[in-house]
């Protein structure tokens, strides 16, 4: 029998990506009709809908055999509306099917960042296309995903829209519909609060990149429009939810502890783990102190890579940084893992060395396991007498998320353009490896972003 020859491979890789992610897909979908998921936080979308519709107070509702409360802007709940208007079972399967699609985007957008820019040696242009379902056929079976459909959850929506704006960032390589550049960061933000934390990033890079003698205007300007875009949502929701609104931003936003207790171990925040650690649920100075600190290093990374021309890197570290000092940061919410995992592998790939590749298989391991769900958990709060290796289960998200900004932090400490040890020296400029109609459309993208 003779090996198969790379051209012929080559032809049939997209037809044997497709058919596993819709094998995969499929046998995901029996298997969480077997488990009898009842999509618990759909559940309560739609309460919060029939409450717009109904004119109902939107932050006194109690939805399921749980009583969740609301815990989202007004904005979001206007998006909700229609769910009332769907029977149950449709509703189910079509949170499920848009959450499918949903993965292959953020699967898409995801090596579509790796591909425009990976340094030294530069992807196939074609590769994201083609690895996208193959990706999305195993991250389907990553814990943060897999409890994101099982809840019914919309934390794919919120990761897909900012990578989509991530491809305006300065070299993101070419992206057309540059008017709508800081859209999706503006409306995740809109949606749910914690991707306001890259409208901070874009305008802390402004301002670095000024100080350095830089082109500041791309990035103030991403970050005006994402400003623009959260603050015609949040008007809109004011204007058709006044009393809402009101309830809303003057202070029940701030009340974390109306999503759950933070010690829970599904809370995979800074201040989960430091409850834990601390047997306490209110970590307090603690947690403040913590999350300032790990919130400067990360954006510090993150503005390093932006600046550095790695903008996957770049999006990445400022989403984990976001999840990491949010009060509460569930595990569905690292649906950032995909990015995350992809980063690390293709880093520890082009570096080689047993290290580089034993640690990313670590970090990507991590979120296959659903190790979390192995210590003691319930209403009866054991999570406030855990032991040391209890402890260490219930804290993976977060330690691997500290991993990961270790890794960018390397990252973005080597000269932009090449990242592996073919690198150009410091100071060198780095030639685009990239052909030159790709080139020159990303140019005038910069230019028409800039003159805006």
């Amino acid at each position: 029998m003779t090996a198969a020859s790379p051209s012929r491979l080559r032809r049939t890789f997209p037809v044997r990506a497709t058919a596993l992610c819709l094998v995969s897909f499929a046998a995901f979908w029996v298997a969480q009709r077997l488990a009898g998921v009842t999509m618990v936080d759909l559940m309560v979308y739609r309460a919060e809908g029939r409450a717009v519709l109904d004119g109902a107070d939107l932050y006194a509702l109690r939805a399921t055999e749980n009583d969740l409360p609301a815990t989202y802007p007004p904005f979001a709940a206007l998006l909700f509306t229609p769910l009332p208007l769907l029977g149950t079972g449709l509703m189910r399967t079509l949170a499920t099917a848009g959450n499918l699609l949903l993965l292959l985007a953020l699967a898409l957008l995801t090596l579509r960042l790796v591909t425009d820019r990976t340094g030294g040696r530069p992807l196939p242009p074609g590769l994201a296309w083609l690895g996208a379902p193959a990706l999305a056929a195993l991250a389907v079976w990553s814990e943060p995903v897999w409890t994101t459909l099982r809840y019914g959850q919309i934390n794919l929506l919120i990761t897909v829209l900012v990578l989509w704006d991530a491809r305006y960032l300065p070299g993101g390589g070419p992206a057309r519909g540059r008017r709508w550049a800081g859209a999706g960061i503006g409306l995740a933000a809109a949606i749910k609060l914690t991707p306001a934390l890259f409208i901070a990033f874009l305008l802390l890079t402004g301002v670095v990149a000024a100080v350095r003698g830089g082109a500041a205007r791309p990035w103030s300007v991403l970050a005006r429009n994402a400003v623009l875009w959260f603050l015609g949502a949040t008007a809109l929701a004011a204007a058709v939810l006044p009393r809402d609104s009101w309830q809303f931003w003057s202070g029940t936003f701030l009340a974390a502890d109306r999503a759950g207790h933070p010690e829970q171990t599904a809370n995979q925040s800074l201040r989960g783990i430091l409850a834990r650690l601390l047997h306490t649920a209110d970590p307090g100075l603690w947690w403040l102190a913590a999350a300032l600190l790990v919130g400067a290093a990360g954006l510090g990374v993150a503005v390093g890579a932006a600046l550095r021309g790695r903008p996957a890197w770049a999006a990445t570290t400022c989403g984990a940084t976001a999840l990491l000092i949010s009060p509460v940061s569930w595990s569905h919410h690292w649906v950032w893992c995909v990015p995350m995992a992809v980063l690390v592998l293709s880093e520890a790939v082009r570096l080689g060395g047993r290290w580089h590749r034993t640690g990313a298989a670590g970090l990507t391991t991590v979120f296959l396991t659903y190790a979390l769900w192995w210590v003691p958990h319930g209403v009866e709060r054991p999570e406030l007498h855990q032991g040391p290796v209890e402890f260490v289960l219930s804290a993976l998200y977060p330690l691997a998320a500290l991993g990961f900004l270790a890794a960018a932090a390397r990252v973005a400490s080597r000269p932009g353009g090449a990242q592996g040890p073919d690198a150009e020296p410091a100071g060198r400029p780095v030639p685009e490896q990239r052909d030159p109609a790709g080139a020159e459309a990303d140019r005038a993208g910069r230019q028409a972003l800039a003159k805006e």
